[in-house]
């Protein structure tokens, strides 16, 4: 039977890794350095992290094991909960010192890449699942809409915000929370306005004459969706 894993060595990993990012930058890490500064062998690394970059990844933006946010009982609250949970992640000066060259490594290996979406990436858009379905059990929403486009449309901001726009977060998770929700709120009261507006089997030609029978008995028509109460966020 294999032996459990000591979790103190896996907080030496990730302190020391963190540590070194501050001192030596990413390009300075070396794997050899990590285990030579938190006292342990390499071999304990390896047996928890096949590369250099799932270490880093794990010490500066977060480990595979990432849970959802506390349900805050509506999907702005918890996508702002969210969203503040990747500014945590990412504004942090391990990751600073980190992301630039993790994502040029990423960027050269087709392999490498795989494994940093199967360890990690996927399991950021698994909790992105939960916080919709969610929304679906408490009415807000239809149906769990497209999970890697809603994953790409928080965490893509917070980047541009910190890393190319060079520019402090301060209130980004609240507006982003905010701006997502209304997004898929608006998306699925569309559609159900769309699918609403032929009945199905019906005739489209008799629609057309339905349609236009207003107008032409000099009756006002009424704009299709007008009056329709949107939800609030």
């Amino acid at each position: 039977m294999a032996r459990p894993r000591d979790s103190r060595v896996d907080e030496a990993i990730l302190r020391t890794t963190r540590e070194l990012l501050s001192t030596h930058g990413y390009g300075g890490l070396t794997v050899d350095a990590v285990a030579q500064r938190a006292g342990i062998g390499k071999a304990a690394i390896y047996r928890r992290y096949s590369t250099k970059q799932d270490m880093v990844f794990a010490a500066a933006v977060h480990t595979p094991d990432l849970p959802p946010p506390p349900d805050t009982g509506s999907l702005r609250g918890d996508l702002a909960a969210l969203a503040q949970e990747i500014v945590d992640h990412m504004a942090t000066p391990a990751a600073a010192a980190a992301v630039p060259g993790l994502l040029a490594d990423v960027g050269a290996s087709s392999d490498l890449a795989a494994r940093i979406h199967d360890t990690f990436v996927v399991r950021e858009q698994e909790v992105v699942t939960a916080v919709l379905e969610r929304a679906v059990e408490r009415g807000e929403l239809p149906a769990v809409p497209d999970v890697a486009l809603v994953h790409a449309l928080l965490t893509g901001p917070v980047f541009t915000t910190l890393y190319v726009q060079h520019r402090r977060p301060d209130g980004v998770a609240a507006r982003l929370g905010s701006l997502v929700a209304h997004a898929l709120l608006a998306e699925a009261d569309a559609d159900a306005a769309a699918d609403g507006g032929t009945d199905a089997g019906t005739d489209p030609g008799t629609a057309l004459d339905t349609a236009a029978a207003p107008a032409a008995s000099g009756t006002p028509g009424r704009a299709q969706g007008e009056g329709r109460h949107h939800r609030a966020l």
